[in-house]
């Protein structure tokens, strides 16, 4: 199964080390970031994964709930869990699914067997509330994600679903954004009252609205 942007999240059940975990059931009305990760004891996710434990308050600002995976076992994780806290110094605050039998791995095709058939790749998939895949990434073994680019994509996410406008090349949070094209010079009067500016018809220019979880 290939999953595409837009399409319902595939539900599952599995273990997890907060216990067994339902993904539609424990996201609820949130926003989910699924991650995957090779195997258990692996550099660079340890790394990757006490970051996302350091972020939890970035995360729960924006109503967003972690999750990670790994093809290894609730009994590794667990010890993995400890080497993460001891090396890195922050301990892990969000499940980590033991997909040991592989079924959330197939289910999202993180597993190639081109590059290994035994291990996942290492995905993300951003899902709205909605439960809609929003973003899908996948990285090389040897370079570590980008936390703030997945947090800078959520606040894309976010502000263009609540205020009809797209972020241009390199946003970040309090740059100008774009007015969606399919909302009029008339809408957008209402909607952005202080102006905006007008680079060609189809590129109007505005101050940044606030993100929902600012206003």
């Amino acid at each position: 199964m290939t999953i595409q942007l837009g399409q319902i999240a595939p539900d599952f059940e599995q273990d997890s080390t907060a216990g067994r975990l339902s993904l539609h059931q424990h996201l609820g009305s949130d926003w989910g970031v699924l991650f995957s990760h090779p195997k258990d004891y692996t550099p660079v996710c340890t790394t990757e994964l006490a970051e996302v434990a350091r972020l939890k308050p970035e995360w729960d600002k924006r109503h967003v709930k972690p999750i990670g995976l790994s093809v290894d076992s609730g009994e590794n994780h667990a010890g993995w869990a400890r080497d993460i806290e001891e090396t890195q110094g922050h301990a892990l605050n969000f499940p980590v699914i033991a997909d040991a039998d592989r079924t959330v791995s197939n289910l999202y095709s993180m597993i190639h067997p081109d590059a290994d058939p035994s291990i996942t790749v290492r995905s993300v998939f951003i899902i709205d509330p909605n439960k809609k895949v929003r973003l899908i990434l996948t990285y090389p073994p040897s370079t570590g994600r980008n936390f703030d680019e997945i947090l800078r994509v959520i606040d894309s996410l976010q502000l263009t679903d609540a205020h009809k406008v797209a972020t241009p090349v390199n946003w970040t949070n309090g740059k100008p954004v774009i007015i969606s094209p399919s909302v009029s010079d008339a809408d957008a009067k209402d909607r952005f009252p202080g102006g905006w500016k007008t680079l060609r018809p189809y590129l109007r220019v505005v101050e940044q609205p606030k993100l929902p979880h600012e206003a």
